[in-house]
C-alpha cells in the first residue's frame, strides 16, 4: 500500500517523463560503500525519498533539487572519463525515468550501481545493474516498509545492506540473513554501523565473527575521508 508520505513525495516530483530527472547533485568521487568501496565513480544523487529513517544522513534530498534532461546528465558522465556510475538518493526508484537512464548507461559500457532503500520493487531494473538493496532494521523506524518480494529477485551481482544501530538491530539482521539465505542469493551481505557511534563498528566486527555470519563489515569510507560538510570532495 502506498503511504501518505509517499503520495506527498510523488506530488512534489516533476512530470513523470522518461527524458528528465529531479537531481540533488552529480559529481565525481570515490565509492564510499559496498564491495566497490574506493573505486572512482560518478555519483548521481536523485532528489526525494519516501522513507524517513531516524538516522538518515541524506535529509538534504527531501526537498529542492534541479530538473535536468537525461541526455545532459549522460553527457556529463561521458565527459568525466570515469567508467563507474552510482545512482543513489533519496530513493531513485521513485522516478520512472531512472530505469531507462540506467539502461542507457549500461548500453554505453558503464558499470552501474543502484542504491535503493528497499521499499520499492526492483524487478524492472536492468539486469546489468548492480542493485544494492537496503533492508531496514527495527531502529530505523521503517522496518515495516521492507518490500520482501525483492529477496526473490536478488542475483549474484546484487548486494544487500543492513544499517545497524544496536545489538537488537544486529540480531534481527543476523536472523534475516540466515533465515532467508541472503548470502546464497546475492554477491555480498553488508552490515553497516549507524554513523556517529565509534564503538559500534568494533562491536559489529566481534558479533559477525562470533556468529560466523556470511557478511562483511561495511564502513562509510567517504565519511572517513571527508567531513560531513565536505561531502563532495
Amino acid at each position: 500500500m502506498t503511504s501518505q508520505l509517499e503520495l506527498d513525495v510523488l506530488a512534489t516530483l516533476p512530470e513523470r517523463s522518461a527524458d528528465s530527472l529531479l537531481l540533488t547533485e552529480v559529481y565525481a568521487s570515490v565509492q564510499g560503500e559496498s564491495t566497490f568501496a574506493g573505486v572512482p565513480f560518478v555519483l548521481v544523487r536523485l532528489a526525494r525519498c519516501n522513507l524517513r529513517c531516524v538516522w538518515c544522513d541524506s535529509e538534504f534530498t527531501f526537498k529542492g533539487g534541479e530538473r535536468r534532461a537525461v541526455d545532459a546528465v549522460i553527457d556529463e558522465i561521458r565527459s568525466s572519463g570515469l567508467s563507474h556510475v552510482l545512482v543513489t538518493g533519496g530513493e531513485p526508484l521513485l522516478q520512472p525515468a531512472v530505469l531507462p537512464f540506467m539502461t542507457r548507461l549500461c548500453d554505453e559500457g558503464q558499470t552501474v550501481l543502484l542504491e535503493t532503500g528497499g521499499s520499492l520493487d526492483i524487478g524492472e531494473v536492468d539486469e546489468r545493474v548492480h542493485r544494492i538493496v537496503d533492508v531496514k532494521c527495527p531502529a530505523s523506524g521503517e522496518c515495516d516498509r521492507n518490500h520482501w518480494p525483492n529477496v526473490e529477485l536478488l542475483a549474484s551481482r546484487d548486494e544487500v545492506k543492513f544499517v545497524v544501530a544496536d545489538r537488537t538491530d544486529y540480531e534481527w539482521a543476523r536472523d534475516i540473513v540466515q533465515e532467508r539465505r541472503l548470502a546464497d542469493r546475492c554477491g555480498a551481505v553488508l552490515i553497516s554501523p549507524v554513523w556517529g557511534d565509534p564503538a559500534l563498528a568494533g562491536l559489529l566486527a566481534e558479533w559477525i565473527v562470533a556468529d560466523r555470519l556470511p557478511a562483511r563489515l561495511n564502513l562509510q569510507l567517504h565519511k572517513v575521508i571527508w567531513p560531513a560538510e565536505e561531502r563532495r570532495r
